[in-house]
């Protein structure tokens, strides 16, 4: 790599995470700095945080909504790391700081609890059998490029530009569907209506999303294994599996709130500083 580019060693990524500060000068900016190696960067920031303490609680899935990809110049999904210390649950409401995020946006989304390992080379129906629970959830994600101008590693080196998941109430999956063609349609064919303080900010489907998020999902673990050194999905994690509408901007003192087509359920979130 170039030594020109200091801040792209893995402690100064953590530095600039752990304090909200924007980057110097995109990664990028070095022709080297490719989408291969920008994963080994962000796999060397992921064992940085797992020393220090930090336990890894599953991944999220960014970029699979088509509808915005040339809005930022990403044109294909990317992974990063959920942590125990960036995870939190409720039930219909919760509460997320913005302290130390970097140009906060949400997204809603709709996650995956996993109960199993999915099969090698897994098809629908045996991610299917994988998954645990479907929840409502509200990510937030942030860039430490100003003005979210970027180029695609930049965004993978960027943590995936993870910053919080809210994570509302867990509905069994069989109480869902009976089988993936069942959850694929009706996860596709479902709606999100995004609102901030009680006015229509955004809509769009879960067909947005990889044509439905069990297909994200499975476009993510297919990338997942073929990622070098990166680990596999296991029971218990949670995977977030991209926004169904555009990401918003947000603020300390706003709620907001999302409600998906029934028998989905909803989930809002208050925010401080």
């Amino acid at each position: 790599m170039s030594s020109a580019h200091p801040a792209l060693a893995p402690q100064d990524l953590l530095d600039h995470l752990d304090q909200g500060r924007l980057w110097k000068a995109p990664l990028t900016s070095d022709p080297a700095f490719d989408m291969a190696t920008a994963y080994q960067h962000a796999l060397a920031v992921r064992q940085l945080r797992i020393a220090r303490g930090e336990v890894p609680r599953g991944y999220k899935v960014g970029f699979t909504n088509r509808t915005i990809w040339p809005r930022y110049n990403v044109f294909a999904p990317i992974w990063g790391t959920v942590w125990d210390t960036t995870l939190t649950q409720c039930d219909e409401e919760g509460t997320l700081s913005l302290a130390c995020t970097c140009q906060p946006r949400l997204e809603p989304e709709i996650v995956f609890g996993m109960k199993a390992t999915p099969a090698p080379d897994a098809t629908l129906q045996q991610l299917f059998e994988a998954i645990d629970w479907v929840a409502a959830g509200f990510e937030i994600v942030q860039s430490h490029l100003p003005d979210w101008k970027f180029q695609p590693a930049d965004t993978v080196a960027d943590g995936g530009l993870h910053a919080r998941l809210l994570v509302g109430r867990r509905v069994p999956l069989r109480e869902l569907a009976g089988n993936a063609d069942a959850l694929d349609t009706l996860l596709a064919n479902a709606q999100a209506t995004l609102m901030k303080s009680e006015e229509l900010v955004d809509q769009g489907p879960g067909s947005n999303v990889l044509d439905s998020p069990l297909r994200a999902l499975k476009h993510f673990v297919d990338t997942l294994r073929a990622c070098p050194g990166a680990p596999d999905l296991l029971a218990g994690d949670v995977v977030t599996t991209g926004t169904w509408t555009d990401a918003w901007p947000v603020a300390p003192g706003e709620r907001w709130a999302v409600r998906f087509t029934s028998p989905l359920p909803g989930i809002a979130v208050s925010f401080t500083g």
